[in-house]
């Protein structure tokens, strides 16, 4: 009767431990990985055109995600029926040296896409120069062309782990890193 008495706790014990051993997490031990998302200061889009003309559209947010607002700045015309070469820039200037973030977005290639939506009405198209190890557009390197006079905003979005292939902005999903609004007037 002993023995059965200990076969039943033997038995109860096992299964108790059994059901430790399955309930409890393979993960309890592993760190886990986190990608620190950077620090966006300043966005920087200079564009070219084919006769030495230049227009700089610049975003300085100091205080990074802090209260203060951007300092938007645009530096020489955009001039209507023209196509100009393009390349964004991406610094975080909190550090010293301002670190470029536009180094890692390029090595990271496949998370990222920058995007370039005109609001309607502004007459603005832009293709896409550089892409990804599969082939999908990046969008550090673009063509921007203009046709006939218009203003409006011309919105600059950095998109980490956005869906590739896609149909634009809409359907990108991810997250936004960056987002630079700016009113632009073609002349």
């Amino acid at each position: 009767m002993k023995t059965i008495k200990s076969m039943k706790t033997f038995m109860i014990a096992l299964v108790a431990g059994i059901i430790a051993i399955s309930c409890s997490s393979d993960d309890d031990n592993t760190p886990e990985v986190i990608n620190e998302e950077e620090v966006i200061t300043t966005v920087r889009v200079q564009l070219a055109n084919d006769v030495g003309f230049t227009t700089t559209l610049q975003s300085v947010d100091s205080d990074g995600d802090g209260p203060e607002a951007p300092v938007i700045t645009i530096e020489g015309d955009l001039f209507a029926n023209t196509t100009y070469t393009g390349v964004v820039t991406f610094l975080n200037e909190t550090e010293s040296p301002a670190e470029n973030i536009t180094l890692e977005v390029a090595e990271e290639a496949d998370e990222h896409q920058v995007f370039y939506t005109p609001a309607d009405g502004l007459n603005i198209t832009t293709v896409y120069n550089d892409q990804d190890s599969n082939g999908n557009p990046l969008g550090i390197l673009f063509t921007l062309t203009t046709g006939e006079a218009s203003n409006g905003n011309f919105t600059v979005t950095l998109r980490h782990e956005p869906t590739k292939p896609n149909n634009g902005l809409a359907d990108a999903g991810g997250d936004t890193d960056v987002e630079v609004t700016f009113d632009v007037t073609i002349q």
